[in-house]
C-alpha cells in the first residue's frame, strides 16, 4: 500500500526535524518546506493526504497555504500551527478551510493525535448523505452540500433555525461524515440542565467534591472524547456558564469540580438555537467573544413554509416511519392539498404530529383533509393581517401559539413548553419579550 505524505511547512529547522521523526514513526512520508512560496511549488508538483503548517512564514503567512489548498486540492486537509493564545488566528484558520490547529509548543501527542484523525478524512470514497434529511429544494440541497464541507473539518459550527427545523439532524450528519463518526455523538439541552449543576455535568467532578458525590464522574467533555458534543440551545447558558464554556474551547482543556489540574480533552462542538445569536449578544445574553468561537461556521435550517415543495415527500417520509412496517394509509389529494398551505409554526416537528394524529383519525386506509384537524392558526400568508409589519405578524402568531398552548396546559408553563417543543426558560423568555407576563 502506498504511505500517505504529509507536508510539513515551517521555518524552522529543529521543529521540522522533530515532525519529521514523528510522522516517520507513524509510517508516514513526509516533504519539508520553509516558506509559501516552497509550499506551493511542492503542492504544485505532487499529492499530498495531509499538510501541517505554521501560521507566521518569512515570505507571508500560513493562511495562505490553507487558501490554496482549499481552492486547488479540496480534499487534502490542512492544519496549522499557532502561537499560544493566538485564538484569533485559528479562527481566521478555520474560516478559510483548515481541518484543525494546533498551539505551540507542539508535542508528539498533539500532533500525533490530530494527523490520526485527520488521515481518515484521505479516503477518496465520499459516504453517503444521511437519509433523515428529506426533501429535494434548493434549500435544502445547500444545505447538505454545506454539511458535506464542514464534515471535512474540526471547525466549531453553529446551525440556527427555528424550533423543529431539524438542527439536531444536521448536528449528527456532520458527525457521521466526519473523521469521528466512530466515536461519541452527544446531544445537550442546555435549557434543560440546572443552573447550579451545569458545572459538573460539563466538566465532571472528583469524589467528595459536593454532598452526594460518592465517586469520581466523567462530564460531557470527558464522555464524548473523540467525537462531537452537540449543545443544543446554547443562547440558554448563563453568562457564569459561558466563561468556562470558552476557556474549555481556547485550551482544550478542563478542570473537574473539586480537582486540582487540569485534563486534555479532545471533542468537536456544534451548537445550535432557535434564538438569533447575535440579537443576544447585543442584549448582553451571550458574550460577544464566546459568539465567535461557536460561529466560525453557520448552518441555516430553513422554514418548511420557505420549502414547501418537500411537505408530500417529508410527509410520506414520516408516514413511514410512523407505521413502523404496517400498512401505510394514502394521503388524498385534498390531504396534499391542505398539508401544502398549511404555515407549519412547529416546522416538521409539528408536520409529524399531525400525521400521527391523522393515523389516529382516518378511517379505510386514507387520511382525507378533515383527519389533518389544521386549525387556521398559520394556514398561509393569507391567514396574517396584511397591514402589520414581518416582526408584527410573526409575533402575533408566536403569541396566539403560546396561547393555544397554555389553554391545552391548564396554564401549565411547564406543560406548555414541551407542547410547544421549546424549554420553560424559553418560553419565559417569549412570554415576557411579547409581554404576556
Amino acid at each position: 500500500m502506498k504511505r500517505p505524505r504529509v507536508l510539513l511547512v515551517d521555518d524552522e529547522p529543529d521543529l521540522l526535524d522533530l515532525l519529521e521523526m514523528d510522522l516517520a514513526r507513524m509510517g508516514l512520508d513526509t516533504a519539508r518546506a520553509t516558506s509559501v512560496a516552497e509550499a506551493l511549488r511542492h503542492l504544485g508538483a505532487a499529492t499530498f493526504d495531509l499538510c501541517l503548517t505554521d501560521m507566521r512564514l518569512p515570505d507571508g503567512g500560513g493562511i495562505e497555504v490553507v487558501r490554496h489548498i482549499a481552492l486547488y486540492a479540496p480534499r487534502t486537509p490542512v492544519a496549522v500551527v499557532t502561537a499560544f493564545g493566538s485564538a484569533e488566528n485559528a479562527v481566521t484558520a478555520l474560516k478559510a478551510g483548515a481541518y484543525d490547529y494546533v498551539e505551540k509548543p507542539v508535542t508528539t501527542e498533539k500532533i500525533r493525535g490530530l494527523v490520526r484523525s485527520a488521515l481518515k478524512l484521505a479516503d477518496p470514497e465520499e459516504p453517503e448523505p444521511g437519509r433523515d434529511l428529506v426533501g429535494d429544494s434548493p434549500p435544502m440541497e445547500q444545505v447538505r452540500a454545506l454539511i458535506g464541507k464542514v464534515a471535512r473539518s474540526q471547525a466549531p459550527v453553529f446551525i440556527s433555525g427555528e424550533t423543529g427545523t431539524g438542527k439536531e439532524v444536521a448536528a449528527r450528519l456532520i458527525h457521521v461524515r466526519s473523521a469521528r463518526a466512530e466515536a461519541p455523538f452527544l446531544a445537550v439541552n442546555c435549557g434543560a440542565i440546572p443552573e447550579t449543576l451545569m458545572e459538573s455535568e460539563f466538566f465532571g467532578y472528583r469524589k467528595g467534591a459536593f454532598t452526594g458525590a460518592d465517586s469520581e464522574r466523567d462530564g460531557f467533555f470527558q464522555a464524548g472524547a473523540g467525537g462531537t458534543l452537540f449543545l443544543d440551545e446554547i443562547v440558554e447558558l448563563p453568562l457564569s456558564m459561558q466563561v468556562k464554556l470558552l476557556r474549555a474551547i481556547q485550551e482544550k482543556r478542563v478542570r473537574r469540580v473539586g480537582g486540582i489540574l487540569e485534563e486534555a480533552v479532545d471533542v468537536r462542538l456544534i451548537s445550535a438555537s432557535h434564538q438569533d445569536l447575535q440579537a443576544a449578544m447585543n442584549q448582553r445574553r451571550f458574550r460577544q467573544d464566546l459568539f465567535y468561537r461557536l460561529n466560525v461556521i453557520e448552518i441555516h435550517m430553513p422554514a418548511l413554509r420557505e420549502r414547501r415543495e418537500d411537505v408530500a415527500h417529508l410527509a410520506h417520509y414520516l408516514l413511514a416511519r410512523l407505521c413502523a412496517g404496517s400498512a401505510l394509509p394514502t394521503l388524498t389529494a385534498s390531504a396534499l392539498t391542505a398539508l401544502a398551505g398549511y404555515g407549519y409554526p412547529g416546522n416538521v416537528r409539528e408536520l409529524e404530529n399531525i400525521l400521527e394524529r391523522a393515523l389516529a383519525l382516518c378511517e379505510d386506509g386514507r387520511i382525507e383533509a378533515g383527519d389533518l384537524n389544521l386549525t387556521p392558526l398559520a394556514s398561509g400568508p393569507d391567514s396574517l393581517d396584511r397591514g402589520l409589519g414581518l416582526q408584527d405578524q410573526l409575533d402575533a402568531v408566536e403569541r396566539r401559539s403560546i396561547l393555544e398552548a397554555l389553554q391545552r396546559s391548564d396554564n401549565n408553563k411547564t406543560a406548555a413548553a414541551r407542547l410547544l417543543g421549546v424549554t420553560f426558560r424559553s418560553l419565559r423568555y417569549r412570554m415576557e419579550r411579547l409581554g404576556m407576563e
